[in-house]
């Protein structure tokens, strides 16, 4: 069996900050990490290879200190990685990018593909269907929990008021939520030898597909604008019994409301 995730090198959330005149992320001094559904991918490949002897390879889209990124999951476990990395990138947007990890795929043997949900920076849960989408694979979203049968794979896919059971032949593309498993720790020994691995580097010649389908030439999205939420005022602190508390609180929204 032959496993490739997806991983993605994104800004630690709890660290982004937003330029208040250009609108752009503030990236000089933010931490980077691996997205976090994409851990989810990566710790159930992982468990795979545990139980079945797969191998797995991580590959990723950004530029050279993304490197960084599957290093770590070499330390956790991965077997193989890739780096695809370009000017011909930039600019990408969600399609852009699924057209360009979808070429890389072509070269790659595997059975399975698993990726995130969706990564923290952009939230569109997007580019995991994209790529199943190019390769014309079978897809399931929002995977909880993962059998292997003889020939295919049980998963359990959330809902919002349950789940889903399906049977899905491979190869598949199948992306993860947190709640599929627990993401292992990097292992020790690994952290020693990860750097001894070879990171295959590829460029955009080396991947199959359009080149004119990649970075900004081939992203339709444009972001007009981003902004940050602005800051809610101090609130004022009313010491009343319940009922005359209630009755203040319902004065108050009659007033913003216009009741």
């Amino acid at each position: 069996m032959n496993i490739v995730v997806c991983v993605k090198q994104v800004p630690d959330t709890n660290e982004v900050k937003i330029d208040p005149v250009k609108g752009t992320l503030i990236r000089s001094g933010v931490p980077s990490i691996i997205n976090p559904d994409d851990k989810n991918a990566l710790e159930e490949a992982l468990r795979l290879k545990d139980e079945f002897g797969a191998k797995v390879t991580v590959i990723t889209m950004g530029p050279p200190q993304a490197e960084a990124v599957l290093r770590e999951s070499i330390a956790m476990g991965a077997d193989d990685a890739i780096l695809i990395t370009d000017r011909a990138f930039a600019g990408a947007d969600t399609l852009a990018t699924s057209h360009a990890l979808a070429g890389a795929l072509r070269k790659i043997d595997h059975d399975i593909v698993f990726a995130g949900r969706q990564a923290i920076d952009g939230d569109t849960a997007q580019v995991g269907p994209g790529i199943a989408e190019h390769l014309g694979y079978p897809q399931v979203t929002y995977v909880e929990e993962v059998a292997v049968g003889e020939d295919s794979l049980k998963v359990r896919r959330a809902l919002e008021d349950g789940y889903e059971m399906l049977e899905i032949k491979t190869p598949c593309l199948l992306t993860a939520i947190d709640t599929l498993n627990e993401p292992r720790y990097m292992n020790m020994r690994n952290i020693f030898t990860t750097f001894e691995k070879e990171i295959k580097v590829w460029s955009a010649e080396d991947i199959d597909v359009d080149k004119s389908l990649l970075g900004l030439s081939g992203s339709p999205t444009k972001v007009f604008k981003s902004m940050t939420k602005e800051a809610k005022g101090k609130g004022k602190v009313v010491e009343l019994q319940p009922k005359e508390a209630a009755a203040f609180a319902l004065s108050k929204l009659k007033e913003k409301y216009y009741i």
